[in-house]
């Protein structure tokens, strides 16, 4: 499954008791430790499900057979018992348990068929689990989220990853929905004998698979249809579903699936198993997307794509995330998850290959620059904050609360470690173990590394990063011996102790490393080194001068670099430096240093000048990227207390506005070296625009006389939403005369394109000047829908990125009073909301003081046990 942009906060899993006023189950804390397989497997089941107008029918059989000691255990969730009957024979009340989350039967045979009936409602299903609707109107339609645990309110079964079965659906509904989708593969459909304006039908997924991994579709959906025929010869249907009006947004997607599939084949040997894989576009979805077996369900935002209406960047998201789910079919769906605390195996491995997926579809360095700057504003917030928690959690309360960056994120580092440790071809020898070991079962983290460790036994030290929080920091400096010609380099790591966890050890960190000449500015030395110590010795030979020293190239490890350069040498390494990312790795440095440490702006400022116009005519999308300033909420986790949002806007801001005036006599010719032409999807035209647009922007906030002008022409004339909304964001941001026409203009071209209008919404959310007065009006617009995530997000994800203004009395009442809100009716996003709050404790006074207060009334009244988790960690942070 694939989390949604800037929606992945994290929970710390040792948290306080929960609250008296909730029931104890559900709230009780599930250990690690405690993992206990299921008592009974579940071999094959028979799901019968009939859609009416106000309710559903779920009949299902489930054969079952004895794997261990104990009760049968079945989980319910908001589902109405119609009957339960056991082997043949109806079961009265007495024969069996039934508590607000379980069914249970006392002495079971050995053997068992069940054959349940249940009522469930998801025509008022708003919390977007389960099976729910979705849309209104004739574009009602109705779909399943089942991962992690959604299934139970569909019916009861034993709703746990490591109980795997094979699954048969009949689904039946009124003919207005001629829609009708299962996992697998179709076997029969037709209509219902006695009622004729009903049809049906019946879907068989021949593989083993964990409940979460069921879904069904009921709608009215044109599709896109195309085929592939895998390297074993297997000709395998492709069908994309959406609204016919979205049809053609689809071909992105479809292209890039094809693209998943042969990418996969050729660097996995990993085929498709099934004759028709399926996608079907779902406009109110909580996460980015997911990959039941055959039938994959997404959020609209990350499958429709065309470039009149979609930014160069989140199309090449929609490439991304649909390698991803596809990518899940063998690291995730095949080979499954024992139990959720080993979440981090399937989405870590699986982001990891999507990355790599993505470093061959556009510039690796790039590809890299997204990676990390990812990990590093979002990632490192959690490991620097209250929600700080290891990669394979010890505990949980909600599941839920764990779809993290560091589940995902910091867990495909882990894995880039592993697969640069091996090398490509031992690591592809270990992959391929992997596979052939335990395709078809529910495992652990050990076992992938025991897998991976057939060519290297100390694959298997890497455990203690899957076991421990926090972010490492290496730091170091480097001693030269003129007289032997020897370079020693002296590294050290240290990890905070984050409360409720061990000690931090040591871990094995690679740190790619090369030695650069001064004088020629070519590369002397290589080499990988592993820093597993508190503190080690790496000694170079034959190096005839003193070097300048570039490390953690690629980014080889998720850690923080506190190394005793000069700033002179970064901005040798900005000039000289072969790897791309490395580039942009030093220029962030050397900001960072001038926000955090009060360093001078003038080497910074001199290397982008000396640097930049021949770097843009070269790689424009890098030399874009080299403009990158960090956020204020980045910022913001590298200060421990008394964290001013003012102060912090206002030293950013002047450093942006130093840059563009440094550079204010190349601007024109930066942005007119790349006219506006044709539209085209090469590498070379993608980074022609990212590089236009930051010139832009550079340009107005230098006042550059023409930059009004060439901001109005690139969104009359634009070709692409790129360009369009480019323009349209530099206006808005710099208040350019006219902005708010230009406004109404792309609100009036769209109206009818949900995701376009959430750019609407965020340009003005996000805006410079922002304020809560915009922000009610933004909430209380006709357009605005509380039931779809993305249009939440829209306002209040892209709000946050203005703290000057969220963290006032005003600001705070707006966002709390959305959290109290999806709190009732969407309790997986109000958590995730709740948590970019999380380091409320590092604010100056009164701020500080104002957000405990807000966050003590927020648990008055919060019902969720999302929430409630989620907060009894945020408020911890005030006693660590």
């Amino acid at each position: 499954m694939s989390i949604a942009e800037q929606d992945a906060q994290i929970i710390n899993p040792e948290i306080p008791d929960a609250p008296s006023h909730l029931p104890h189950e559900t709230n009780q804390k599930i250990n690690l430790k405690d993992y206990q397989p299921p008592s009974f497997d579940v071999e094959t089941v028979d799901l019968d499900i009939k859609l009416f107008d106000d309710y559903a029918q779920v009949d299902s059989t489930l054969h079952m057979v004895r794997e261990t000691a104990g009760d049968l255990v079945l989980f319910g969730e908001e589902l109405e018992l119609l009957s339960l009957s056991m082997n043949g024979k109806a079961l009265a009340s007495e024969e069996y348990q039934q508590n607000a989350g379980a069914l249970i039967i006392a002495n079971a045979p050995d053997k068992v068929t069940l054959e349940l009936s249940v009522k469930i409602c998801p025509q008022t299903n708003t919390a977007l689990e389960g099976l729910y609707i979705a849309g209104s109107g004739s574009e009602t339609m109705f779909v399943t989220q089942c991962e992690p645990e959604g299934f139970r309110k569909i019916t009861f079964y034993p709703d746990r990853p490591d109980v795997l079965a094979i699954f048969t659906t009949r689904i039946e509904a009124d003919k207005r929905y001629p829609t009708l989708l299962g996992n697998g593969n179709l076997v029969e459909q037709g209509g219902v004998a006695d009622a004729p304006e009903r049809h049906y039908a019946i879907w068989h997924d021949p593989t083993n698979k964990p409940s979460y991994l069921f879904a069904c579709v009921i709608a009215d959906l044109d599709v896109l249809t195309d085929s592939h025929t895998t390297s074993e010869g297997r000709d395998v249907t492709l069908e994309l579903y959406a609204k016919s009006s979205d049809i053609e947004k689809c071909h992105v997607g479809m292209q890039a699936l094809k693209d998943s599939m042969v990418w996969d084949e050729v660097n996995y040997g990993r085929a498709y198993d099934l004759d028709r894989y399926m996608i079907v576009a779902v406009s109110q979805f909580n996460m980015g997307a997911m990959e039941n077996k055959g039938l994959n369900i997404f959020n609209t935002a990350c499958v429709l794509s065309s470039p009149e209406t979609t930014t160069d960047a989140r199309s090449f998201n929609v490439k991304a995330v649909i390698a991803h789910e596809y990518f899940h079919n063998w690291t995730g769906n095949r080979i499954t998850c024992r139990d959720w605390f080993q979440l981090c195996l399937k989405e870590g491995f699986t982001v990891y290959r999507d990355q790599s997926f993505s470093a061959d579809q556009q510039s690796s360095a790039v590809q890299r620059i997204d990676d990390v700057a990812t990990l590093r504003a979002y990632q490192f917030n959690e490991d620097a904050g209250p929600l700080a928690h290891p990669v394979r959690p010890e505990s949980f309360v909600e599941i839920n609360n764990f779809y993290t960056t560091t589940v995902y994120e910091k867990g495909a580092e882990i894995v880039r470690m592993l697969a640069n440790t091996l090398g490509a071809e031992n690591f592809r020898k270990g992959t391929d173990e992997y596979f052939r070991r335990y395709d078809g079962q529910a495992v652990t983290v050990e076992d992938f590394l025991s897998a991976l460790s057939i060519t290297d036994s100390k694959i298997t030290d890497f455990i203690d990063w899957y076991r421990q929080p926090g972010t490492p920091m290496v730091s170091g400096h480097q001693e030269y011996n003129s007289e032997t010609q020897t370079l020693t380099i002296i590294l050290s790591q240290q990890t905070r102790h984050v409360p409720g966890f061990d000690a931090p050890k040591p871990l094995p960190i690679p740190v790619a490393t090369a030695l650069f000449d001064k004088d020629s500015g070519n590369i002397i030395a290589e080499r990988m080194l592993l820093l597993d110590q508190a503190t080690q010795v790496f000694s170079f030979d034959n190096v005839t001068s003193e070097p300048v020293v570039s490390l953690l190239r690629d980014f080889s490890a998720p850690v923080q670099l506190n190394y005793d350069y000069q700033d002179e040498d970064l901005a040798f390494l900005l000039t000289h430096e072969t790897n791309g990312f490395n580039r942009w790795q030093v220029t962030q440095m050397l900001v960072n240093r001038i926000l955090l440490q009060n360093n001078d702006a003038k080497v910074y400022l001199k290397a982008l000048v000396d640097t930049l116009p021949k770097l843009a005519a070269e790689d424009a999308m890098l030399a874009a990227r080299l403009l990158d300033i960090p956020s204020q909420q980045e910022l913001a986790t590298a200060i421990a207390q008394s964290y001013d949002p003012v102060l912090i806007k206002k030293q950013r801001e002047e450093l942006y506005q130093q840059v563009a005036e440094s550079l204010k006599e190349q601007w024109a010719v930066l942005y007119q070296q790349s006219p506006l032409q044709a539209y085209s999807d090469s590498p070379e035209a993608l980074g022609a625009r990212a590089l236009r647009n930051v010139v832009l922007d550079m340009s107005l906030t230098a006042k550059v006389a023409e930059a009004a002008d060439w901001a109005k022409q690139q969104y009359d004339n634009a070709s692409c939403m790129t360009e369009r909304f480019g323009a349209l964001k530099a206006m808005v941001n710099h208040q350019v005369v006219g902005y708010q026409d230009y406004l109404t203009d792309f609100y009036q071209r769209f109206q009818a394109d949900d995701l376009v209008i959430d750019l609407w919404f965020s340009v003005q959310a996000s805006a410079e000047h922002v304020n809560t007065d915009t922000i009610q009006s933004l909430l209380e617009h006709a357009d605005f829908d509380w039931h779809t995530p993305n249009r939440v997000r829209a306002v209040i994800s892209a709000f946050t990125s203005q703290p000057t203004v969220l963290w006032t009395p005003e600001g705070l009442d707006i966002y709390m009073s959305v959290i109290k809100k999806m709190d009732e009716a969407n309790p997986v996003l109000a958590s995730r909301l709740l948590q970019v709050l999380a380091r409320w404790y590092t604010l100056v006074e009164p701020r500080r003081h104002m957000a405990h207060e807000q966050l003590l009334e927020l648990q008055q009244t919060a019902t969720s046990k999302h929430v409630l988790e989620s907060l009894d960690t945020v408020l911890g942070a005030a006693n660590n």
